[in-house]
């Protein structure tokens, strides 16, 4: 019942997709007259004599012979439609009419398939149609583009008048020169022959596939066409299944080019398929989605299209081995035609071709995998290069010799081969860290001119995308190459990397060649970076300049003094082995305690600042502290405990808890007396000192849970907001959160980007000030999910990559109608996704009001095993306030990061994090150097100018961020008297603040270090709700008299802390 129910809805989907992007031709009759306008104005065309100086710097570039270019223009011999247009299979938002016109045999001489003859002419062709369509009544405006991006074989794209509907204007006109199959003697462009004079290595003449295959496409595209539409015009379902698979390849900008996959390859495919030939895989009476997917399965299998496609019937006979090895020896891919063997993919590169597959093999899983056949994912997620490969280049070849006349055009444009060129050598560099290099296909710029020639082609940046391998082989520190008794091999390797080359001999005696990448352990995710910058460097004289490398650039938001403290975390690890040792083996306690569990993100690996070890939270004084500046405050980290069962517990939650402390106090003294831990009480826990690290002990008591609930729903609540009373709450639900981290941890080993990631995303999500609305693990189960559920993508293997993927779920996941359903393990069944569905679906029409409820449905609804109404961590915030707010922002980022990487913008990294402070109605600056951790502030406050502070307060002498030297100098005790356990004063000033003025304003802030905080006024304000009454009886309008105050007494409450209050919008009073 499932199953047909996922079918009917897919089955809609699709429909209602198709719908979308096909065209209705009843509404083209006046494009159609338009088209007849033109095709009339062609074949009455006047017969003129033709100088090569119309087209001279397009001529001079490709390198043709000017003295043999002349020739008597005369009119076309046909002006025919072919293309997806004859087929009704035109998809939106793309759409063109292919006019192919048929340039007379009389324009050339016999031998012009020499030397970019026929190309030049080709051009100089067209010059003249534009100049008489120039004027054309029907004719907008018409300028130059180029045939599948081949710089060689310009076209013409009009945009024909204004239509009566919208159908029509949203057509282009593009004129396509062909030329009868007879014009040249199609042996003379076999593969094998050379017809490019000049294209030489060491005096002997190569042959030209690439150039050859240029002019035998014009010989045989309307030929193509013809059999595209005997192929497919006679069934919808034929042409419904192209529409699908456009639409699935234009989602996917890297492999819809002509070095992989377009529209005319697709339709040769589809076609085969449906032939003798292609064994008949597609029928008449398969719907379009199933012709579809047969198409994506037959791509899927590699072996498949490396061993080529050959058109022929069967009764033509096989295609003899001996042609099939000359075609696959010139080509990298081949789809040979029936009749002349042309190879139609002759553009398709090997990396095109296997970017293909693995995209193909990835939609058959999503659409096996994921609901309604995976239609989401395959349809209507765009796939980009920023988003999909892990690690970025932008490489600028400006002012070098391999763009330069007459270098430009050989058997490829020289721009191709350049193109070649990077791609061997980072594969070649990168060796097996790289599954996939990939060059993207460069275009010619917009609104490029016949006039400007090809140089302009050599200015484009190339865009390069790796998708690495294996974490291990992609950030390992050596590269061992041959060794040292193979000559050889050697002397290729030292010419490879040359200085980077050195001997190495390994522990089994073994002496081989090597590449050190040298680097700290938090760096290893540059080793990529490095290698791919010195191969480039080294082999293709770049400068630093003309090379950008995406792969470091977010990296300054995660280090303290140059250094990332991730690299203390082994430390901490190594600390929490002892720890629990030690906790395992108290024995003078009434109930052994029985399992020891961490649970900050510090141990898991996704704290944004972990801690460092301090000097002085140790039993022994390291002599060295006195010379470094010691921090006054060290960062707790909790630590649970749990003890043996027992039926002795006290009744009851004050005494439970006073059992818990007793506990903890006996542990710590036991800890102390037999090994010399260091401990510090804390209000409701102890804080034991150890190798640097305070950790905190929390116990568990196995009926915690029902506690919490019974105190959530019927004790009475914390002063403050409810996100206050939901942090009290969660802070003392350790069962929960253990569940969280157990649930994590195991994440971070599989995908070892996973904790750089969610630091990215807390540190972005607290420097826009949401660290109040969104809590930590919400963050973590968010990244959580790009990893698990990756879909369309494969999982991420860079950090600016998998923030780039946040901030977009964060920005576009439709969180009023879908949960986020985040499932590491693989623990919910499809019937419990189905449920976890129908209990949303349920809530969200409570929070309508449809069923008498009152905003009962969390806003950010995110779905776990262990809590499948999303109670945990976003049931009180983000309120719809907070997140409409928060994908705001997401989106902003989202969009400018997705120009970073894609290179579009090259300055504004640093913008990502910079929240604009004019969006609050007031802003609190703190004194910088009474913040716990001063060094984790990224920008300083930039309170714009003309903002007067409503109150300016000096800062307390009674705290500073580091010890003084007067105070280490007395002596290592006396230090340690002065460190405080777990103390900042931004945390208890807003906790006071929340407290002492509740429902008067929004508060957000960033709790890593930033010295403003924001206010925003809450519309159920006391004050503001009696001005709305007043102004309702007409009375005198209140003045900002009572805002001051207020904001004064913001001031007052963190006396000694806060520095100035600026008053930027007075609230509204209606």
């Amino acid at each position: 019942m499932a199953f047909s129910l996922d079918t009917e809805l897919s089955d809609l989907k699709v429909s209602e997709l198709l719908k979308e992007v096909s065209v209705d031709y009843t509404k083209t009759k006046r494009l159609e007259d338009a088209v007849a306008v033109i095709r009339d104005v062609l074949l009455s065309l006047p017969e003129e004599q033709v100088k090569p100086t119309a087209a001279a710097a397009f001529i001079k570039d490709i390198g043709a012979p000017g003295d043999k270019l002349d020739f008597k223009f005369r009119k076309p011999d046909s002006v025919e439609i072919i293309g997806s247009y004859t087929l009704k299979a035109a998809a939106k938002p793309f759409l063109n009419i292919d006019l192919a016109v048929r340039i007379p045999k009389a324009c050339f001489h016999e031998k012009d398939f020499l030397n970019h003859r026929y190309h030049a002419k080709r051009c100089l062709y067209l010059v003249v149609i534009k100049k008489h369509l120039s004027s054309c009544s029907v004719v907008k405006n018409i300028g130059w583009s180029t045939f599948q991006d081949d710089a060689r074989k310009p076209i013409l794209i009009i945009h024909p008048g204004e239509m009566d509907n919208d159908t029509a204007n949203d057509f282009v006109i593009r004129i396509i020169p062909t030329v009868l199959a007879g014009v040249f003697d199609i042996s003379k462009l076999a593969p094998g022959r050379n017809n490019v004079r000049d294209f030489q290595q060491g005096g002997m003449a190569q042959p030209t596939p690439d150039y050859n295959a240029s002019i035998l496409e014009d010989m045989f595209i309307e030929d193509h066409s013809a059999f595209l539409k005997n192929s497919l015009s006679g069934s919808k379902n034929f042409v419904e299944a192209l529409l699908l698979l456009k639409v699935w390849a234009r989602q996917r900008n890297s492999i819809n080019g002509p070095d992989c996959l377009n529209g005319f390859i697709i339709s040769i495919i589809l076609a085969y398929l449906t032939t003798e030939g292609g064994g008949k895989r597609i029928t008449g009476q398969m719907t379009g989605f199933q012709a579809f997917r047969v198409v994506i399965d037959f791509i899927a299998i590699s072996s498949t299209l490396e061993k080529g496609i050959f058109m022929q019937p069967q009764s033509v006979g096989n295609v003899s081995l001996e042609l099939k090895r000359r075609l696959l020896q010139f080509f990298e891919v081949v789809i040979c035609d029936s009749v002349t063997y042309l190879n139609l993919a002759f553009r398709m590169t090997k990396s095109g071709l296997v970017e293909l597959v693995d995209e193909a093999a990835r939609t058959l899983r999503y659409m096996n995998k994921c609901k309604d056949k995976g239609f989401e994912e395959v349809f209507m997620t765009r796939i980009d290069f920023p988003a999909k490969f892990d690690y970025h280049a932008r490489i600028i070849p400006v002012g070098k010799d391999h763009m330069k006349p007459p270098n430009i055009c050989m058997d490829k444009e020289h721009s191709r081969v350049y193109e070649k060129q990077v791609e061997l050598l980072l594969s070649k560099g990168l060796g097996d860290r790289a599954r996939l290099v990939r060059v993207l296909h460069r275009s010619i710029p917009a609104n490029w001119h016949i006039d400007e020639g090809l140089e302009c082609l050599g200015k484009v940046p190339l865009l390069v995308g790796i998708l690495i391998s294996d974490f291990e082989k992609a950030f390992r520190m050596i590269d061992v190459g041959p060794s040292a008794d193979n000559k050889i091999e050697s002397a290729k390797f030292r010419s490879f990397w040359g200085e980077k080359s050195e001997l190495r001999r390994f522990k089994d005696g073994i002496i081989a060649e090597t590449a050190v990448w040298e680097c700290e352990h938090w760096e290893k995710h540059l080793i990529i970076k490095k290698i791919m910058e010195y191969t480039l460097r080294r082999h293709l004289s770049l400068s630093s300049q003309d090379i950008s490398i995406v792969g470091d650039q977010l990296d300054f938001t995660l280090l303290q003094g140059g250094k990332d403290p991730i690299a203390s975390t082994p430390t901490l690890l190594d600390a929490l082995d002892v720890l629990s040792k030690c906790l395992r083996g108290v024995e003078d306690l009434p109930l052994r305690i029985s399992s020891v569990q961490p649970l900050d993100s510090a141990f898991r690996h996704t704290s944004v600042f972990p801690p460092m070890p301090h000097p002085l939270a140790t039993d022994k004084e390291k002599r060295q502290y006195s010379d470094i500046l010691v921090p006054t405050c060290i960062q707790t980290l909790e630590v649970m405990i749990q003890l043996e069962g027992s039926g002795k517990w006290p009744i009851g939650e004050i005494a439970i808890e006073k059992t818990k402390s007793a506990f903890c106090l006996k542990i710590a003294e036991s800890m102390q007396k037999r090994w010399g831990i260091l401990y510090v009480a804390a209000e409701d826990a102890v804080d034991l000192q150890m190798a640097g690290f305070a950790f905190r002990l929390r116990i568990l008591y196995e009926k915690d849970k029902s506690l919490i609930k019974k105190q959530g729903l019927f004790g009475v609540l914390p002063v403050g907001n409810l996100q206050n009373t939901n942090c009290v709450l969660l802070e003392k639900d350790l069962l929960l959160r253990s569940q969280h981290s157990s649930m994590l941890n195991g994440l971070q080993g599989l995908h070892p980007v996973y904790g750089p990631t969610v630091r990215l995303a807390k540190r972005w999500i607290c420097s826009h000030m949401f660290s109040g609305s969104l809590a930590d693990e919400a963050v973590e189960l968010l990244v959580a999910h790009l990893f698990v559920r990756p879909f369309p993508f494969s999982a991420p293997c860079s950090r600016v990559t998998g923030f780039l993927r946040f901030l977009r779920l964060v920005a576009y996941h439709d969180w009023a109608l879908s949960p986020l359903v985040v499932d590491v393990n693989g623990d919910l069944t499809m019937k419990e996704e189905g449920q976890i569905m129908a209990q949303f679906i349920a809530r969200r029409k409570d929070s309508r009001g449809e069923s008498g409820a009152n905003n009962t449905g969390p806003a950010m609804y995110i779905a776990t095993p262990y809590d499948w109404e999303s109670e945990s961590w976003t049931s009180f915030s983000p309120d719809n306030l907070s997140l409409k707010r928060l994908i705001a922002y997401a989106r902003s980022s989202a969009e400018l990061l997705t120009r970073l990487v894609g290179g579009e913008v090259l300055e504004g990294w640093k913008s990502l994090f910079r929240t604009p402070l004019q969006c609050y109605d007031a802003l609190i600056l703190l004194h910088r150097d009474k913040l716990a951790y001063p060094s984790q502030i990224l920008f300083n406050a930039d309170i714009k100018q003309g903002s007067l502070p409503v109150t300016t307060q000096e800062a307390s002498m009674d705290f500073f961020p580091y010890l003084s030297p007067l105070v280490i100098r007395k002596g290592f005790q006396e230090a340690r008297n002065h460190l405080l356990v777990g103390f900042d004063p931004v945390k208890y000033f807003l906790h006071d603040l929340k407290t002492d003025m509740p429902k008067v304003f929004n508060i957000w802030h960033d709790a890593f270090g930033s010295e403003v905080i924001g206010l925003t006024w809450n519309k159920e304000a006391p004050f503001l709700k009696d001005a709305a009454q007043k102004r309702k009886r007409k009375e005198p309008d209140p003045t900002n008299f009572d805002v001051r105050n207020i904001l004064e007494e913001v001031a007052n409450v963190g006396t000694g802390l806060v520095k100035t209050v600026h008053l930027l919008k007075s609230p509204k009073y209606n």
